[in-house]
């Protein structure tokens, strides 16, 4: 077996799948692009599902690729195993009913074996089958030549998730060798598959070959059989390498030995507590460079709580290995230099991950310090409620908001003589992951291929540049079958030619008519899709007679394209203005160019402020008022990269591409129409700017007439301001505010003053009732104020003169209750606490409250109860 580095085995893969005739897909992002099932890119099939379930009809039905994958429902496991990890690499081949069986086991043979290729002894390769799958079974024995003891029947080799495709599988386990049985050799477990560290799986051959019907047992055979199979890069790599585990490849180990670097300690794989924080370093700063190097960004929910969550777990760890300061942000150029071969992005991108991990490693260590001082105070209570042991549920809010690991709270529990509810802790820790499970869709996912419009292979051509066209009815399509008539319901048709758009790119649908040869609509176009193999679907409401072969005239609604076309290109001076004014990281993430407006999503770690949104609306309108033109390249994918275009987010483009080049201020790979000039857009407006989740914003605007209304619904509004604060014109409006400013805040402190006068004078009465109970004096009664403030007034001037060692006041205000108790020296002194008394009182009132020992508050939602409650007071008090 040959020594080989990571880069070289994955270039070996692709090199033999290319070999075979397969396209090499490239890696896509790990953010998903339109698959809501998805939190993340989780598989090497995940990302080819439009080619599986026939939305998209591949140029080539064999693919291969390399995938950068994450995976996080097992967190808690990394750097415990020899092989969990967060971020990983799947290397897969894949035919869309093309080959099947015995290719794919056949070249998964040659590629292991050959000495060209990996050079596996064959002897130390065994496969599982499924019991009832004969044919993989023959193929491994007769056609592969594998012995019969080898190949073992394996009862949950079946891919299946409840419906759509499935199948059998065969899975490929290399033998390490006696000398990593971490097992008794005569263990039940000690066999390809069982849960051992010497039979270890590198490979798995998914035959889709059955639709499995939903909520039924029934299996039906595929049409077209499908193979989708999925190789571990760094297990592979592992063996190759001889290394114990994952972690000792040249994938892990220069990570490990930065850390060591920053830490002073070194990395020994017996001493497990360190070892261990070592790994788990290691693999999340993996995660973290790649997923923010996709524009994914640490926050409080989604994707982004989990790069929050993994960021915190190695900073704790890191803080086990003494080390004190950000840190993590020094490994991404570490983790950019070993995977540049395949993976250029991240040393591209490498400032921008640098300062995004280094910021929110150093917003933690202000949250740590938070987090210590919460546990402090847990300890605190439970000391007073002379309690022994700190709750499983208090730890877990510490692990999960926090990020402290349960060992750092247990030592820091037990240093002040506490014990710790590990079974609490478990239990919490179980919901949350059953929580994160039920939330988790599987990645693959998918539905068996729509075989009408997959066969339909004939070419349908589109032009960009005619609005009107006349063209032949290919196919007419009703009720999932082909027509050969049809004069009313609704139908798809596919023209040989069509100046309709179809939707992509983020540009809606064009809509329009079809007429017959004497110029009567027999159809209104409602929608236009692509099919399968790329023609335009058109949807329609049938008006009159459709016939198959005959011609019709094509026309779209011009008004709709045009102002689509203005918003469309004003999106992409938006994205370069982005660029120029918020920085490189501000990318799309998503947009809809609409007739009436256009949405912008995009990558960006604050909200855009009042400055930056009217820069960014200003240098927009700039460049259309130079009347730059908006050229359209037609050229191969190679030259518009060497050009400099950039490519939007979520599209895939071909080998040629059309480029939409606007002067030097933008170039960028689009398919989408266009204006030819950068003037036709005329004006352009931003209408709203707001989050849509962690480090995503989006930018709504309008172009055109609709800028014009929108300028002019603001004007009509400061007109309407003006007359009603008197200013002749709209400049003086600032003036006229400023006055108006002043003179509330005059009545604000004139009500003030007012409402203070009132409260002495309700004191004099109120205060008047002392009583006393055990000893302790306590005034209790309801007072006519408006709020909260005010009774803390009169809880200021109780304390004041000392009338008192207790105080309760209430009040009401539109159905609604405020409860103020205070607590005098004396009573604090006697053991009473304001926080106690309040929980016993605001439950009678309909509510509830806590506060401080000598002060608390609660509000309520029972006015009628305020009476019955204060004549509970003294049954509270002792």
């Amino acid at each position: 077996m040959k020594l080989l580095t990571s880069a070289k085995i994955r270039q070996m893969f692709l090199d033999f799948f290319k070999a075979k005739g397969h396209t090499i897909e490239p890696s896509a992002s790990l953010i998903p692009v339109n698959d809501p099932t998805l939190l993340w890119i989780n598989s090497g099939v995940a990302n080819l599902k439009k080619y599986f379930d026939g939305s998209v009809v591949p140029e080539n039905l064999r693919i291969a690729n390399a995938q950068k994958s994450i995976r996080t429902n097992d967190i808690e496991n990394v750097g415990k195993t020899a092989r969990h990890h967060t971020m990983f690499e799947m290397l897969g081949n894949f035919s869309i009913g093309d080959y099947f069986k015995e290719e794919a086991i056949t070249w998964a043979w040659e590629f292991l074996t050959s000495s060209e290729w990996i050079g596996f002894e064959p002897e130390k390769l065994y496969v599982t089958v499924y019991p009832k799958d004969k044919e993989a079974r023959r193929i491994w024995e007769e056609v592969v030549g594998l012995s019969s003891d080898h190949v073992i029947d394996a009862e949950d080799n079946f891919w299946d998730i409840g419906a759509g495709p499935s199948g059998p599988d065969s899975e490929v386990f290399y033998d390490r060798g006696l000398e990593y049985l971490d097992i008794p050799e005569n263990d039940p477990e000690n066999y390809p598959g069982g849960e051992n560290e010497r039979y270890l799986e590198i490979w798995n051959l998914v035959f889709s070959q059955f639709n499995h019907i939903p909520n039924t047992d029934t299996f039906e055979e595929l049409p077209h059989k499908n193979i989708d199979t999925g190789m571990g890069l760094e297990r592979m790599v592992s063996i190759i390498q001889g290394a114990p585990t994952n972690f000792e490849t040249d994938l892990f180990l220069p990570i490990i030995r930065e850390v060591e670097k920053l830490s002073g300690k070194v990395y020994e794989p017996k001493n497990s507590t360190e070892n261990m924080s070592f790994k788990v370093i290691a693999d999340h700063i993996r995660a973290l460079s790649f997923a923010i190097g996709d524009s994914a960004l640490p926050g409080n929910e989604g994707r982004s709580y989990v790069l929050r969550r993994l960021l915190r777990r190695a900073v704790m760890h890191g803080k086990r290995l003494e080390i004190k300061q950000a840190f993590l942000y020094k490994l991404t150029p570490v983790v950019g230099e070993i995977m540049k071969s395949y993976y250029p992005e991240v040393l591209d991108k490498c400032a921008f991950i640098q300062k995004i991990i280094q910021r929110e490693e150093e917003t933690f260590h202000r949250t740590i310090d938070t987090g210590a001082a919460l546990l402090q105070q847990i300890l605190g209570e439970l000391k007073e409620e002379k309690q022994t042991q700190i709750l499983g549920r208090d730890i877990f809010k510490l692990y999960d908001t926090y990020g402290f690991p349960v060992e750092l709270t247990e030592e820091l529990v037990q240093e002040k003589g506490f014990k710790v509810d590990h079974e609490g802790f478990k239990t919490a820790m179980k919901e949350q992951q059953d929580r994160a499970r039920a939330n988790v869709v599987k990645g693959d996912s998918m539905s068996v291929q729509s075989e009408l419009l997959t066969n339909i292979k004939v070419p349908s051509k589109f032009s960009y540049t005619e609005e009107v066209l006349n063209a032949r009815l290919l196919y007419l399509i009703a009720d999932n079958q082909t027509q050969q008539m049809l004069s009313d319901g609704k139908a798809e048709l596919i023209f040989n030619q069509t100046p309709f758009y179809a939707e992509s790119g983020g540009q809606v649908t064009d809509y329009g008519v079809i007429k017959d040869s004497a110029g009567e609509v027999v159809a209104k176009v409602i929608d236009v899709q692509k099919a399968p193999n790329g023609q335009h679907l058109h949807q329609v409401e049938i008006l009159g007679e459709l016939l198959v072969n005959a011609s019709y005239q094509l026309e779209i609604d011009r008004v709709r394209r045009h102002k689509i076309m203005k918003n469309h290109t004003a999106a992409h001076l938006l994205h370069a203005a982005l660029h120029n004014i918020l920085g490189d990281h501000a990318v799309q993430a998503g947009s809809v160019n609409d007739a009436d407006f256009l949405r912008f999503d995009f990558t960006h770690f604050a909200q855009v402020t009042a400055e930056e949104l009217d820069a960014i609306e200003k240098q927009v309108n700039e460049e259309i008022w130079k009347a730059t033109p908006a050229e359209i390249i037609k050229t191969d994918i190679d030259t518009a990269k060497a050009m400099g275009a950039t490519a939007l987010f979520g599209e895939k483009y071909g080998k040629n591409v059309r480029v939409l080049r606007i002067g030097d201020y933008s170039v960028e790979l689009c398919g989408g129409t266009h204006v030819k000039n950068t003037a036709n857009i005329g004006i352009f407006k931003i209408l709203k700017e707001e989050g849509i989740g962690s480090g995503v914003r989006r930018i709504i605007a309008v172009t055109s007439q609709a800028a014009y209304y929108a300028y002019r619904e603001v004007k009509d509004l400061l007109h309407k301001i003006a007359q009603q604060v008197k200013a002749p014109q709209l400049k003086e409006i600032p003036d006229k505010v400023t006055v108006l400013q002043e003179q509330l805040r005059a009545l604000q402190k004139e009500n003030e003053r007012l409402a203070t006068r009132m409260a002495n004078q309700q004191a004099n009465d109120v205060f008047k009732d002392v009583r006393e109970v055990n000893g302790i004096t306590y005034i209790a009664a309801k007072v006519n104020v408006k709020d909260m403030g005010e009774l803390r007034i009169l809880s200021d001037q109780w304390k004041q003169q000392g009338l008192s060692d207790v105080l309760v006041l209430a009040t009401a205000n539109e159905g609604k209750v405020s409860l103020l108790v205070a607590m005098g020296s004396q009573a604090l002194e006697r053991g009473l606490k304001a926080g106690e008394l309040i929980k016993n009182l605001a439950p009678i009132i309909g509510g509830g409250g806590g506060g401080r020992d000598n002060l608390a508050q609660a509000g309520g939602t029972m006015p009628e109860k305020i009476d019955t409650m204060l004549q509970n007071v003294a049954k509270y008090l002792f």
